[in-house]
């Protein structure tokens, strides 16, 4: 297989920390760790737990941790609270209570510090798994898509390398390669449902929730997300702006048309220089320096980025 090719500018973005990955004065905490990515996401997944998981590795997640650390934003952060509860090297596999209490962006988001950390072009990329079940349900996820110089992109899902994960959700391929017909990038799953060929009502919250939790209005959100990663601007995923609506609200045909635009060139494969200027060049797709934050524990509330 001859080697791909990365266009430098798209590989010297992509290789460096955002204002979200940067890991600030605890940059220090990142010496001595592997270089090899499927390495870094496995140190990546030791350093934290999701909130859904600990019936699993059979933890009774305190309230407190359940609630409020999947509401940082920033990675310095995310580090201060790992070696607050254990001052170990990195490297060190936590046990569940020393761990941060997070969900799946935060995996990638650590994941992809790491990555850039090391020179390796990374991103987030916001999207709808199909492999947590077998029901036909797309849910809401968010993996890290890093460099190959051999295969060019490809898709890691970091809390999978936890072999109790992998099994409990009968994993049958390798995290560091994530088929793209089993995760959709959500500018994919916009286009499928657009074209009559899904169902929207099978993509969103993941268990399928009752009420609004799913549907096209969550698909166009997510899109609006996944723009906002390939720019670098690694929000929570309930932070809302521009053209989101009302939980479960019909969509207008003006905001459909907007992202019938956005769609392929957040797909599979990125136009790089249109997704720039789509994200600089409207307001109701550019994250603005507040946000409307839709905490699932802690309620509503209006945020000022860094």
């Amino acid at each position: 297989m001859p080697p791909a090719h990365l266009a430098p500018d798209v590989a010297a973005f992509y290789a460096t920390q955002s204002a979200f990955t940067d890991p600030g004065d605890l940059t220090p905490r990142y010496t001595d760790l592997p270089r090899d990515p499927a390495r870094l996401a496995r140190v990546a997944r030791d350093l934290m737990i999701h909130r859904g998981e600990g019936e699993t590795f059979r933890y009774a997640t305190p309230q407190d941790r359940l609630h409020n650390d999947a509401e940082t934003r920033y990675l310095d952060d995310i580090l201060r609270i790992v070696v607050g509860r254990n001052d170990a090297p990195l490297s060190h596999r936590r046990e569940p209570e020393d761990r941060f209490v997070g969900v799946c962006r935060d995996f990638s988001l650590l994941h992809c510090s790491l990555l850039r950390h090391m020179g390796v072009p990374a991103r987030l990329r916001s999207g709808f798994a199909t492999y947590f079940g077998d029901n036909g349900f797309h849910a809401d996820h968010v993996v890290t898509e890093y460099w190959d110089p051999a295969r060019g992109w490809l898709f890691a899902d970091a809390q999978l390398t936890e072999p109790l994960i992998a099994d409990a959700w009968k994993i049958d391929f390798d995290p560091m390669d994530v088929p793209r017909d089993r995760f959709l990038v959500a500018g994919k799953a916009w286009q499928a449902i657009r074209a009559g060929e899904a169902d929207p009502g099978t993509f969103g919250l993941h268990p399928p929730a009752e009420g609004p939790l799913n549907g096209e209005w969550f698909v166009a959100g997510n899109v609006r997300l996944d723009l906002a990663d390939l720019n670098k601007v690694e929000t929570l995923l309930w932070d809302i702006w521009g053209t989101e609506t009302e939980a479960g609200q019909e969509l207008v045909e003006p905001v459909r048309e907007l992202y019938d635009e956005v769609a392929p060139v957040v797909g599979d494969e990125v136009d790089f220089a249109a997704a720039r200027e789509l994200f600089a060049g409207h307001e109701g797709l550019r994250t603005p320096r507040t946000v409307l934050s839709l905490a699932p524990y802690n309620g509503p509330c209006e945020v000022t980025l860094r």
